[in-house]
């Protein structure tokens, strides 16, 4: 039986050639298969390192479905599949994702040589906190899809990456602005790695005057500052939200635990404020099973 071939996703320039690792030069000369998003974009890239790849095949968002079988068949029959997008690590807002979740049900295996990534330098480079963050990519373009986004990053606590197109900026950051508030931080960063790098700080409000003000060019990583903590739950709103859990079927101890998770308080604090109504339910369930005589 011939062994499965290897599949290596390989992250490729955002702007600058000279950040294309030594480690990527040799994978992408030595695979029986350079899978690419534009053969010829791909081509100029390996010609300015020296690389003449044995095969070259396009696969981009409008055929990256059709194109994965005839990939996996190449993996299949144990040859070295690399693949790079246009610009930065496969995958992340860009094809790859179909092919490495097929290479993985099959049994292949998938090996990454990292390298440049737009969403991390921005994050990086923002000054905003680090240690947790979400990255979004695109938003949605238009209608509910985009709304539902925008609504659950408005109760985000973490720093958040997002990619836009230089055209889209300015309603972005509207849209950015009505869900999260004008006051919230933010980074512009565009044409990272390139002749033109440039990052902008300050807040939403500001960053709206700002592309009115100066024509946005070049793609850009948006980063925003993680959302304000929530101010204390008061502890009314703890006991009726307790009760509302415990009329829709939920036991005292569960509904204490959902309530003090989405309020961010100790479980403790919400059980002692309840406690008297949980023991006055369970004598008003005894005295209705055994009633007096």
């Amino acid at each position: 039986m011939t062994p499965a071939g290897l599949l290596v996703l390989v992250a490729t320039p955002i702007g600058n050639l000279e950040d294309l690792a030594p480690r990527a030069i040799r994978t992408l000369a030595e695979a029986d298969l350079v899978v690419c998003e534009d053969t010829r974009r791909t081509g100029r890239l390996l010609a300015s390192s020296g690389v003449k790849a044995h095969q070259l095949l396009a696969m981009h968002a409008h055929n990256e479905a059709s194109q994965v079988e005839a990939v996996l068949a190449r993996l299949l029959i144990g040859e070295t599949v690399a693949m790079v997008t246009d610009a930065g690590l496969p995958g992340i807002s860009d094809p790859g994702e179909r092919l490495v979740r097929a290479a993985v049900a099959a049994g292949v295996e998938v090996r990454v040589v990292p390298g440049p990534s737009a969403g991390l330098a921005g994050l990086v480079m923002s000054g905003f906190p680090t240690e947790r963050f979400v990255f979004e990519g695109f938003l949605p373009r238009r209608g509910s899809q985009r709304e539902k986004r925008l609504g659950e990053l408005a109760g985000e606590r973490r720093t958040i990456v997002l990619y836009e197109a230089p055209h889209r900026l300015r309603r972005t950051l509207a849209d950015l602005a009505a869900a999260l508030g004008g006051e919230r931080g933010v980074a512009l960063c565009r044409e990272i790695t390139k002749l033109h790098e440039e990052v902008w700080r300050g807040d939403l409000d500001d960053a709206i005057a700002h592309s009115d003000e100066v024509e946005p060019r070049g793609e850009y990583v948006v980063v925003l500052d993680r959302g304000p903590e929530p101010e204390p739950a008061d502890d009314q709103v703890l006991i009726a939200a307790v009760e509302t859990a415990i009329s829709s079927g939920m036991s005292h101890r569960d509904a204490v635990a959902l309530v003090a998770g989405s309020h961010d308080v100790p479980k403790r604090h919400v059980y002692d404020l309840t406690l008297g109504s949980a023991k006055r339910r369970r004598a008003v369930g005894a005295e209705t099973a055994h009633p007096s005589p």
